[in-house]
């Protein structure tokens, strides 16, 4: 009993360590209110735009995508203006064990109550609240909306425009799963370790476009 007592706690020692470790995540704030939707159009190519994630753990990595049900990017004499990106939870991807039953395990559960719960939740979004001009690079500033939680979050993007279609490319950036609710609360081993497993930050990007 004394060995595995002491097992547990270099185990928690060693994942704290490690968490303590973490990489810079995006600073959240509250969300900013919103007048209006921006625009009624869904000009978003849908087929083509997506929200990339990538979760670590000790000792490895999973990534994949997640698809947008519908979006709008609002652009005057090519700046970018605003925009809103509906994000469908039921698509949640992973890439990495794609094609074998370790993928289909990983999508299962993050789809359900230990982590996004998209059948409580089935939609996240991102609304941009105002762009900036910062050294030649887009600073967009969004509410970002995950599970129940909305908080103001700002991220450097780009925009392009080729053959008559805009894309909307984000930089990567660091979401602490924490600050949306998203915790992992398994109690089949001791209360709250089974967490530290898993990271606490996802990295995201977008890459949005519109139809030609």
């Amino acid at each position: 009993m004394k060995k595995i007592i002491v097992s547990l706690v270099v185990v928690a020692s060693v994942l704290t360590a490690c968490k303590e470790n973490k990489k810079e995540k995006v600073e959240v704030k509250e969300a900013v209110k919103v007048k209006a939707a921006i625009s009624e159009v869904n000009n978003v190519d849908t087929a083509l735009s997506v929200l990339n994630w990538k979760g670590t753990k000790p000792g490895g990595a999973h990534d994949g995508t997640v698809a947008l049900q519908s979006g709008v990017l609002s652009i005057e004499n090519g700046s970018l203006k605003g925009g809103e990106f509906v994000i469908d939870m039921n698509t949640i991807t992973n890439l990495d064990l794609k094609g074998s039953k370790g993928a289909g395990k990983i999508e299962e559960h993050l789809k359900n109550a230990d982590f996004f719960d998209v059948a409580v939740y089935p939609t996240s979004q991102f609304v941009i609240t105002k762009v900036e001009d910062v050294d030649g690079k887009l600073a967009v500033t969004g509410n970002l909306q995950i599970k129940d939680v909305t908080k103001s979050i700002t991220i450097p993007a780009t925009i392009s425009v080729d053959a008559g279609v805009t894309t909307f490319t984000s930089d990567v950036f660091n979401v602490d799963r924490a600050d949306f609710n998203v915790k992992y609360a398994s109690k089949r081993w001791i209360e709250g370790l089974k967490d530290k497993f898993i990271d606490d930050i996802i990295e995201f990007s977008f890459v949005v476009k519109t139809k030609a």
